[in-house]
């Protein structure tokens, strides 16, 4: 069979690359041609586009960018018509995709989506373009479930795949340390982001951070499409070390995380690593923002469980001060780091159990057999 996936961004390449492997389990004969990342590209295929040329974000990003993105989305369903999937499948980045789902389902190729869009949180619309363009939504959260009930729309509720991504680690501190030639210092982990304004906007803010905690060494989890050279030109403390592909190695060695909102709240807390969560971004997106999202918290952690369970300090909260006082109150409150640590273990029950690209590749693979 002939898969044609979509994933425009870091976490997306993860998820995408998890589900190809499964389906190169069930189907001897799958055939991949996709926009994604490194990890996709490891699982064979072709690779159209590699998502850093399309990882934009905030509205003034976008719009600056708007020529080469339709650029790409042109080359994309040209490219969809000629390759003649046995199905499309989309993974999140609802911006991109669901244009290319319009086009597909006009066209008359079967269209999936994995990991649904977060339009629960902002431009709640969007749920008459899934109900229109899409055969089969894949969810991944609970809540979600809900959500879509409310619009009369059926959905796969296959579990969370971030609990298969995260990988059994065996490796302790002295390898860890000697083999990415670390101090001995305890450990305090930055996730900044996977693109260049993430970077741009909160990697400083986190760099000024370290230098009020001079017992710790604070290490970048990076993502594999940024250059090494981004975080020195933001970095605000030149001793912090840049780690690629070592990302969930970092969190298991780790007393603590500094991280912005996304995919790695949510894998930092499975991990069992206390954490806050910090993100800023340029001032015009954040205005619009605000009036748009239609959730009280941005981090998945704190959605999941309905509740704040890590804090959150977002765009003028995102201070050194705020940061500083919460990461202190992590590292030294006994109680107040337990009580975090217990909630993200009702987290783990709430998600349930692991299997989440295999229950998605099975039936993905059945529909296009039917």
């Amino acid at each position: 069979m002939k898969y044609y996936i979509i994933a425009g961004e870091a976490s997306g390449d993860l998820h995408a690359s998890n589900l190809m492997k499964e389906i190169k389990i069930i189907d001897n004969n799958s055939d991949f041609r996709y926009l994604g990342g490194d990890l996709m590209q490891k699982q064979g295929g072709t690779q159209v586009k590699h998502y850093k040329e399309t990882a934009y974000m905030g509205f003034l990003d976008v719009f600056l960018h708007l020529r080469r993105i339709f650029k790409t989305i042109k080359l994309i369903k040209t490219d969809v018509r000629n390759y003649k999937p046995d199905v499309l499948i989309l993974v999140d980045y609802p911006g991109f995709n669901l244009r290319i789902a319009e086009y597909a389902h006009i066209e008359g190729f079967k269209v999936h989506y994995y990991i649904s869009p977060k339009i629960w949180a902002w431009k709640q619309s969007r749920v008459k373009k899934i109900k229109a363009f899409i055969d089969k939504l894949f969810i991944i959260f609970p809540f979600e479930k809900e959500f879509y009930k409310r619009f009369d729309y059926a959905v796969e509720y296959v579990g969370n795949p971030i609990l298969d991504a995260i990988p059994d680690i065996d490796i302790n501190f002295e390898l860890f340390r000697e083999k990415h030639k670390l101090s001995d210092k305890k450990i305090i982990a930055l996730l900044p982001g996977s693109r260049t304004q993430e970077i741009k906007h909160n990697f400083p803010i986190m760099t000024k951070v370290s230098k009020r905690f001079p017992d710790y060494q604070f290490v970048v989890a990076a993502a594999p499409s940024l250059d090494k050279k981004l975080f020195e030109k933001y970095s605000e403390n030149k001793e912090i070390k840049i780690l690629y592909n070592a990302n969930y190695e970092l969190l298991r060695h780790s007393e603590a995380a500094l991280v912005t909102s996304g995919t790695a709240t949510l894998e930092t807390a499975l991990l069992n690593i206390p954490e806050l969560v910090c993100y800023k971004g340029d001032n015009l997106s954040y205005h619009i923002a605000k009036r748009l999202i239609k959730v009280d918290y941005i981090s998945l952690v704190n959605l999941v469980m309905q509740k704040q369970i890590i804090k959150e300090f977002i765009q003028f909260d995102m201070t050194v001060e705020n940061i500083s006082t919460e990461l202190e109150l992590i590292l030294n409150n006994d109680v107040y780091r337990n009580t975090m640590l217990q909630n993200f273990k009702e987290m783990k029950k709430i998600l349930g159990e692991k299997g989440a690209s295999k229950r998605t590749a099975e039936i993905i693979f059945k529909s296009i057999n039917q």
